[in-house]
């Protein structure tokens, strides 16, 4: 039997889980896990990439003593968020996408390249945190001069693995910067902003082998590999895993939720800018959706409040508050305290605001709620497609009252798929290539 690692780290957590085929069915083993999270370093919201990185190797060591023989491993995570590399060494910090220090970038770029011109080449949602606006401030700041490279985090780790560079398409998909109908960087976007061509090489496709682990690496986890590139950008992964009919919408539920479906070309037009839909890499499709805040609300206020996910959902069910409010809101993206940032969203509005925790966990979950249905409206209004029925993985999957909620906003059958659809998505392309 031939064993494949697939390393799914997301923002809040990473997992190694090997897989093997058994009945023409992919079998998983969690094998490692490890909490994720950002540092504060003197203000700025930061990865630590070494901390991060031992994690990574924690975890292969732990697959090998388990299982002595892996044919291949691959890394996935979340998008966006990159490491510059000059003469060898990385050039630090490594900023999160949640710090805000590149907020007046925004605005710079868009002066050079108006975002309807770049939605119309890349098809990219608007994030104020997207790559392409992050590295103009890097540019200001002085740090492109002293870059050779600029990987993306997955390709960042397969390099400490196996010292080469590769560059792949799905997470590029996700920079801003990739063109929609080449799959390429967009050489017109390099040259306006004046980003160095040379940091910005083909890409490469899922599938694609990178390298054996460095030697010194074998040493440290105990045995060798082939590392390859999955669809290294987690929610591509995901949508991998998800085979569903044409009229079945996927939402992939983590920290961010992330709801759209698999389209066999881009949508580039002045709907699809004005609902904010991202046209992102798929393996031979676009997945066309939207991002969403997601799970992350829910998330610190179980930090906040000391809580579990199971105790916060019974809470919710014994609220009778009904108010709803845009889980996209700015506000919500680094707050110093969630609760305080809900409740001043009401009151901004001059809206009765929550009163308590069973309060602010409904209303969270029914906004969330609220916001699915109207991506759905939207996502049907731009393709013009109905969809019946919405396929949810990740780990969203399995909170029921969340699911219900869905359901009851959405008007459409929901169907909770494998919570470890990226581990397996990631898999699948190991496992096919």
């Amino acid at each position: 039997m031939k064993y494949y690692l697939a390393i799914d780290i997301g923002a809040s957590s990473g997992r190694h889980i090997v897989g093997y085929e058994r009945n023409g069915k992919i079998e998983t083993q969690e094998v490692y896990r490890f909490p994720n999270f950002v540092d504060n370093q003197n203000g700025y919201l930061v990865w630590d990439i070494r901390r991060l990185f031992q994690e990574i190797k924690n975890g292969v060591k732990e697959a090998f003593l388990r299982y002595p023989k892996i044919e291949s491993l691959a890394i996935d995570t979340w998008g966006v968020d990159y490491v510059l590399i000059g003469e060898g060494e990385e050039i630090t910090p490594c900023y999160a996408y949640r710090d805000g220090h590149t907020a007046t970038a925004v605005e710079e770029v868009h002066s050079i390249i108006p975002f309807e011109k770049l939605y119309e080449k890349t098809g990219t949602q608007f994030q104020t945190f997207n790559t392409v606006y992050r590295l103009w401030e890097d540019k200001k700041a002085g740090r492109l001069e002293k870059a050779s490279a600029f990987l993306m985090m997955p390709e960042y780790f397969s390099y400490k693995l196996t010292g080469v560079m590769k560059k792949e398409y799905t997470d590029a998909s996700t920079t801003g910067l990739v063109n929609a109908a080449s799959e390429e960087f967009d050489s017109d976007i390099l040259t306006a902003l004046g980003y160095p061509r040379k940091m910005f090489p083909s890409l490469d496709k899922p599938g694609t082998k990178v390298g054996s682990l460095l030697p010194e690496i074998a040493e440290e986890v105990g045995g060798q590999t082939t590392v390859l590139l999955c669809a290294s950008h987690d929610t591509a992964s995901a949508f991998e895993a998800v085979k569903v009919a044409s009229d079945c919408a996927v939402l992939s539920s983590g920290t961010w939720s992330l709801l759209g479906a698999k389209l066999p070309a881009p949508v580039t037009t002045k709907e699809a800018l004005k609902s904010n839909f991202a046209n992102e890499g798929g393996v031979g499709y676009v997945r066309f959706l939207k991002n969403i805040m997601g799970l992350w609300i829910i998330g610190e206020l179980r930090k906040e409040f000391g809580t579990d996910y199971a105790e916060m959902i019974a809470e919710a069910k014994t609220s009778k508050f009904e108010g709803l409010f845009d889980v996209n809101d700015q506000s919500f993206l680094a707050p110093k305290k969630m609760s305080e940032a809900i409740t001043e969203y009401f009151t901004r509005q001059a809206r009765p605001t929550p009163t308590g925790r069973a309060d602010l966990f409904n209303t969270v979950f029914r906004s969330l709620a609220l916001s699915y249905k109207n991506a759905m409206d939207e996502l049907e209004k731009v393709t013009g497609k109905k969809f019946n029925e919405i396929c949810i993985v990740g780990g969203g999957a399995k909170n029921g009252y969340l699911n219900d909620l869905t359901a009851t906003f959405t008007g459409r059958k929901v169907t909770a798929m494998p919570i470890e659809a990226t581990a397996i998505g990631n898999l699948m392309i190991q496992i096919g290539g």
